[in-house]
């Protein structure tokens, strides 16, 4: 079966093809830059070449229209027709308290999603654009929606709720709902099968680290608590992202500069983390050259990204009641060597035990650990995509019994 992902967000559109019977990607690219004049679709060819078109791409529509054209075309598509696409996964982003699960798309299930814009007003809507844009040029294809927020709908409510008038819960849906979890999920199935234990009985801490991050404590399979919150600003500080702050300090700033809702959330989410603590860059590989040749911004702002990881990763042990495996993923967790030995730095008293050699891994699965650790420390490269196309082949065969 053939299953086309897509993962689009305001002005972008990231897509996937997979022949599932191999679980092989037949082709992927992106298109960027939608609505503006320099638009163009970049994606990969057989040999492995990058080749890039530029066209005026005013909306989305357009910009699946041309995935299309290009998935189909003679010299490098990778389809002969579009009567080979089985289906198409979307990546949705939240699902509020609504969806549990991924689901097939259907005009009530996108009313149901629609009205979870107000939790994330830029993504959501993105969303829906690409899904109206498939069903206007494939009107009967069927297509499936996974959602990053769904793994963590099995939080207890004392994990999720916030401290505020119970009201405010029930008029607006304010609680948290956790971010990534498509890649939380995969992960800790997949490292289970990569050791080769039942993920049954196991207590997992999965940590996303990229220029956004998340970690989530994870017990038999299912999610008792993650990091980000009603959106991703909370939790561990990210390239741009605050993560965590007293909501006071909020109101202090916003006071004292002048701003209104949102200037104050430009500042947070754009302009601080990583980027507004060194004032070098949103980067890791940048802010770690800084911080190798004595920026002490650099210095500041990496020595308070890899401690937010830790104190996290030590409450969620906490939570579970101990820890059998931990598992680093994301751009900068599959690759920054120096980021897994700070975080796991100092967690011996809990049976972490790193191994330095093992360590020097990028973007491969492998154990880090010591032999003898009580923790397995591991390394699972996510593949979201993979996961989307997972559950979009499960709902689809289950449509066509």
């Amino acid at each position: 079966m053939k299953i086309l992902v897509l993962n689009c967000g305001s002005s972008s559109i990231k897509y996937q093809l997979f022949e599932m019977d191999t679980k092989e990607v037949l082709a992927k690219g992106g298109i960027e830059k939608i609505g503006l004049p320099d638009s163009f679709i970049k994606f990969a060819l057989p040999n492995g070449d990058k080749k890039v078109l530029e066209e005026p791409i005013p909306e989305h529509t357009k910009g699946v229209e041309l995935i299309f054209k290009v998935l189909t075309d003679p010299q490098y598509g990778a389809l002969k027709s579009l009567d080979e696409l089985d289906a198409v996964g979307h990546r949705m982003v939240h699902g509020g308290e609504k969806f549990s699960k991924s689901v097939i798309l259907n005009e009530e299930v996108l009313k149901a999603f629609a009205a979870c814009n107000d939790l994330a007003p830029l993504h959501n809507p993105a969303n829906l654009k690409g899904v109206n844009a498939v069903t206007a040029l494939l009107p009967n294809i069927p297509q499936v929606g996974v959602f990053d927020t769904a793994f963590h709908q099995t939080m207890p409510d004392y994990a999720y709720m916030y401290a505020i008038p119970y009201e405010l819960y029930e008029k607006y849906g304010i609680r948290r709902y956790g971010f990534h979890g498509t890649s939380h999920r995969y992960v800790s199935q997949r490292v289970c099968e990569f050791l080769g234990v039942d993920v049954v009985g196991k207590k997992i801490i999965t940590c996303h680290i990229g220029n956004g991050g998340s970690i989530t404590a994870i017990k038999d399979g299912k999610c008792v608590d993650t990091s980000m919150g009603l959106t991703p600003l909370e939790g561990l500080m990210m390239g741009t992202r605050a993560g965590d702050i007293d909501g006071g300090a909020i109101s202090f700033i916003q006071e004292k500069e002048g701003l209104d809702a949102k200037g104050i959330s430009n500042l947070l989410n754009k302009k601080s983390g990583v980027a507004g603590v060194s004032g070098v860059s949103s980067d890791m590989r940048d802010l770690e050259a800084a911080a190798n040749s004595g920026n002490k911004r650099a210095i500041l702002a990496q020595n308070m990204y890899f401690y937010r990881i830790k104190k996290y990763v030590g409450a969620y042990a906490a939570i579970l009641g101990g820890v059998d495996i931990i598992v680093f993923t994301g751009g900068v967790g599959e690759n920054q060597v120096s980021c897994r030995a700070l975080v796991c730095e100092g967690l011996e008293f809990m049976g972490v035990k790193l191994d330095p050699q093992k360590n020097k891994v990028r973007g491969e699965e492998a154990v880090i650990s010591t032999d003898d650790s009580k923790v397995k420390v591991c390394v699972i490269p996510t593949n979201e995509e993979l996961m989307i196309a997972t559950d979009t082949l499960e709902l689809v065969s289950e449509l066509k019994k």
